[in-house]
C-alpha cells in the first residue's frame, strides 16, 4: 500500500498500524470511533500511580527490598491494581529474584550464548518466525528481535538440559524481551522456570 506525497510526485510506503504494544492493528478491526480517548483526568490518575510506583522501587531497584519489608501488604495491593506499563521489566525483575540471579552469575549468559551449543537449536530456529508474528518487534527475519529471541531460548535449553527447549517457551520470553535486554530477559525466564522465589513453572514444560 503506498501514500501519494503533496505534490502527487512522491510515493511513500504507508507505515504499518501498530497498538501502543507493537502489534499489528487488523484493518477489519475498527470501533466506529466509538473508542474513548483518555481524559485529563486519567493521564493524571496515570502519573500519581507512576510517581508512588517510582517512589517504592528507587533508582534501579534500591529501595524495593526495604519497601517490601515496611509495607508488603501496599505492595501487595499496587500490583493487584497493575504495574505501570514503563515500570514492568525492572519490577518483574525485583518481584521474581531474577536481578539478584544476574549478580550472581555474572558472564554466564554470555558464555552460553557464544561458546556452548544446544541439541535444541534447529526446533528454535523453526519456531522463531512462529512467535507473535503480528507484533514489529520479531516481524523482520533474522532481524534484531528474532535474533534476541532465538539467543534467549538458545541460552536456556543450554542452562537447563532437563528442560531443554518447548516451543511454548517463546512466548514467554518473547514477552520478556519487550520490556528488558536479552541477558535480563533470560535470567527472568530462569526466575520463573527454576522457580527463584515463586513456585517454579518448570513443570509446565518437562517432557514425561
Amino acid at each position: 500500500m503506498e501514500k501519494i506525497g503533496a505534490d502527487g510526485d512522491d510515493l511513500l510506503p504507508a507505515l504499518p498500524r501498530v497498538d501502543r504494544f507493537g502489534f499489528l492493528k487488523q484493518e477489519h478491526s475498527h470501533s466506529n470511533g466509538l473508542a474513548r480517548s483518555k481524559s485529563a483526568y486519567d493521564y493524571q490518575r496515570d502519573e500519581r500511580r507512576i510517581r508512588k510506583w517510582r517512589k517504592m522501587v528507587g533508582v534501579g531497584g534500591s529501595d524495593w527490598k526495604h519497601y517490601v519489608r515496611r509495607k508488603p501488604h501496599v505492595v501487595k495491593r499496587r500490583i493487584r491494581k497493575g504495574i505501570p506499563d514503563c515500570l514492568r521489566g525492572l519490577v518483574w525483575q525485583l518481584i521474581s529474584g531474577s536481578r539478584d540471579l544476574l549478580l550472581m552469575n555474572p558472564g554466564v549468559y554470555e558464555q552460553l550464548v557464544i561458546y556452548e551449543t544446544s541439541a535444541s537449536e534447529l526446533d528454535i530456529i523453526r519456531d522463531i518466525s512462529r512467535t507473535f508474528p503480528s507484533h514489529v518487534f520479531f516481524q523482520q527475519r533474522h532481524g534484531p528481535g528474532q535474533r534476541s529471541l532465538y539467543n534467549v531460548l538458545k541460552a536456556y535449553s543450554v542452562y537447563d538440559r532437563d528442560v531443554g527447549y518447548v516451543q511454548g517457551m517463546g512466548f514467554v520470553a518473547g514477552l520478556l524481551l519487550l520490556y528488558m535486554s536479552e541477558e535480563d530477559a533470560f535470567w527472568l525466564l530462569v526466575a520463573l522456570l527454576k522457580g527463584a522465589v515463586h513456585s517454579p513453572m518448570e513443570g509446565m514444560y518437562l517432557k514425561y
